[in-house]
C-alpha cells in the first residue's frame, strides 16, 4: 500500500473540505431561486428561477473563461489579473495546498452568488435575453476586477491590508450596489408607485417558498464563510461557523423585534431579510471578531435592513426582494464592522482608526466600481437591445411571455394592493410580502 506524507494527507483533507464547501455555496443558488420566487408574484416566478439558473450556467462559463483569470491571475499593477484564462495555467503565484481546480470551483460559486443578488432586484420587468448578457459581464468582468483588488495576490486593497475574509465587500456590497444601479436604469414595476407618490404593495405569492430559500441560504453559508479558510485543518473554522450563525440569528431577531415595535406585528419578510443581513454583515469579519461582536453586528444589521428597505422605496428604487438593503447596505456595514470589532487592530481593541480607514476606503472603492460600471452597462444595453419587457408583457407576466409556460397551470394575475393611507415606510417593509393589506 502506498504511503503518504503528512503534507500530502493535509492537502487531501483540504481539497475535500474546499470541494464540500463549494458544493454548499453552489446549493445557495437554490436558496436564491426559492427566496426570489416566493417574494414576487406567481406570474413571474418561473422567470426569476430561470434567471438564477442562468447565473449557474452562463455565469459559471464566463468565470471559467475570463473571470477567474482576471480575479486571481498574475498582475503587476494591482488592478486585474492577466494569466490563467480558461484555467490554462499561469497561476503558480497563488500559494495553495489544494489543486487550482478546487480553488476555481469554490470561487465560481461566489461569482454566481453575486449575479443572483442582482437577479432579485430586477425581477418582474427585465428582459431575459438582456439579463443573460449582463450575467456574463458581471461574472466575467465587474466582480472579478474588484475581487482582484481585495483578494488578488497583488490587489491594491489587499496590499493596503484590507480584511474581507469571505466577501462582505467583495461579494455582497458589489452585488448590492450593482443591483441599485440596475433598478435605477430599469425603473420600477408598473403599479408600484402611484401618481401621488404613495407606495403600493405588490404581494408575494408564496412566503413559505421564501422561507425555504432563507433556510437553504443560511445552510449554504456554512460553506461560504468557513470554506474561505481553504483548509479543513484550520481550527478557526469552528469559530467562523459560530460567529456566522450568531450574526444570522441576531439579525433575524432584531428584524422581527424592530418591526414588532414599529408597527405592532413582526414582519416575516423583515425577519427573513434580517437574518440574511446578519449573514452578509458577518461575512467580512467572521474570522476576526468574537461571538459577542458577531451578535452586535447582526443586531445592527437586522435594524439597518428594515430602515434601508423603506429608504429605497421612498426614493422609488423598486427592489422586490430587498437585495440592495440586505447586500449593499449590510455588506458595506460588515466591511466597516471589521475595522471596529476585529480583535487584532479593531477600533474597540486599541487599534485606532487605521484599520477602519482602510476598510472604509476598500468598501467605498468596490461599491463605486460596481455601481458605475453597472449603470453604464445598463444604459448601453438599454440603447442597443432594450432592458425591459413591454407593458403588455409585464401585465400578463414574464413566465408566459418570456418562456411560454406558466409556473402554475391555473394561474391568474393577482391584484395590486395599495398602501391605503400613505405609510410609505410600512409599505416599504411590506414590499416583499402582501400577507396583510395596509
Amino acid at each position: 500500500m502506498d504511503s503518504f506524507s503528512i503534507s500530502e494527507l493535509a492537502g487531501g483533507i483540504d481539497t475535500v473540505w474546499v470541494l464540500l464547501c463549494a458544493a454548499l455555496v453552489f446549493l445557495m443558488e437554490g436558496g436564491f431561486a426559492f427566496l426570489e420566487a416566493g417574494f414576487i408574484r406567481a406570474k413571474n416566478s418561473l422567470n426569476i428561477v430561470m434567471k438564477v439558473f442562468t447565473d449557474c450556467t452562463l455565469g459559471m462559463l464566463a468565470y471559467w473563461a475570463v473571470g477567474f483569470a482576471i480575479m486571481f491571475g498574475l498582475d503587476r499593477a494591482g488592478l486585474f489579473g492577466t494569466s490563467g484564462f480558461f484555467l490554462g495555467g499561469g497561476m503558480d503565484h497563488i500559494k495553495l495546498r489544494v489543486p487550482i481546480y478546487a480553488y476555481y470551483i469554490f470561487q465560481a460559486a461566489f461569482a454566481m452568488a453575486v449575479a443572483s443578488i442582482i437577479s432579485g432586484a430586477v425581477a418582474e420587468r427585465m428582459k431575459f435575453s438582456t439579463y443573460m448578457i449582463f450575467t456574463v459581464l458581471v461574472t466575467g468582468l465587474i466582480y472579478p476586477i474588484s475581487g482582484h483588488w481585495v483578494w488578488g495576490a497583488d490587489g491594491w486593497l489587499a496590499k493596503m491590508g484590507m480584511l474581507d475574509f469571505a466577501g462582505s465587500a467583495a461579494v455582497h456590497a458589489v452585488g448590492g450596489w450593482c443591483a441599485l444601479a440596475a433598478v435605477i436604469v430599469l425603473g420600477p414595476r408598473m403599479g408600484k408607485y402611484s401618481d401621488d407618490g404613495s407606495i403600493n404593495v405588490l404581494p408575494a405569492h408564496n412566503m413559505h417558498l421564501a422561507f425555504l430559500g432563507i433556510f437553504i441560504l443560511w445552510f449554504g453559508w456554512f460553506g461560504f464563510n468557513p470554506g474561505s479558510s481553504l483548509s479543513g485543518l484550520d481550527m478557526n473554522i469552528a469559530r467562523i461557523a459560530v460567529t456566522t450563525n450568531l450574526a444570522a440569528a441576531a439579525g433575524g431577531t432584531s428584524g422581527a423585534l424592530f418591526t414588532m415595535i414599529r408597527w405592532g406585528k413582526p414582519d416575516p419578510s423583515m425577519a427573513m431579510n434580517g437574518a440574511l443581513a446578519g449573514l452578509a454583515a458577518i461575512t467580512a469579519g467572521c474570522a476576526y471578531v468574537s461571538p459577542v461582536s458577531a451578535v452586535i453586528i447582526g443586531l445592527i444589521a437586522g435594524v439597518l435592513v428594515v430602515l434601508a428597505v423603506g429608504f429605497f422605496d421612498r426614493i422609488k428604487a423598486d427592489d422586490p426582494v430587498g437585495a440592495i438593503a440586505v447586500h449593499g447596505v449590510n455588506g458595506t456595514w460588515g466591511a466597516l464592522a471589521v475595522g471596529i470589532f476585529a480583535e487584532k487592530g479593531g477600533l474597540l481593541y486599541g487599534g485606532g482608526l487605521k484599520m477602519l480607514g482602510v476598510q472604509a476606503l476598500g468598501v467605498f472603492s468596490v461599491s463605486i466600481w460596481a455601481f458605475v460600471t453597472t449603470f453604464v452597462l445598463f444604459v448601453i444595453l438599454k440603447k442597443i437591445m432594450g432592458i425591459r419587457v413591454t407593458p403588455e408583457e409585464e401585465a400578463e407576466g414574464l413566465d408566459i411571455n418570456e418562456h411560454g409556460i406558466p409556473a402554475y397551470t391555473e394561474l391568474t394575475a393577482p391584484p395590486i394592493y395599495g398602501s391605503g393611507h400613505g405609510h410609505d415606510s410600512h409599505a416599504g417593509a411590506l414590499n416583499h410580502i402582501g400577507h396583510m393589506k395596509i
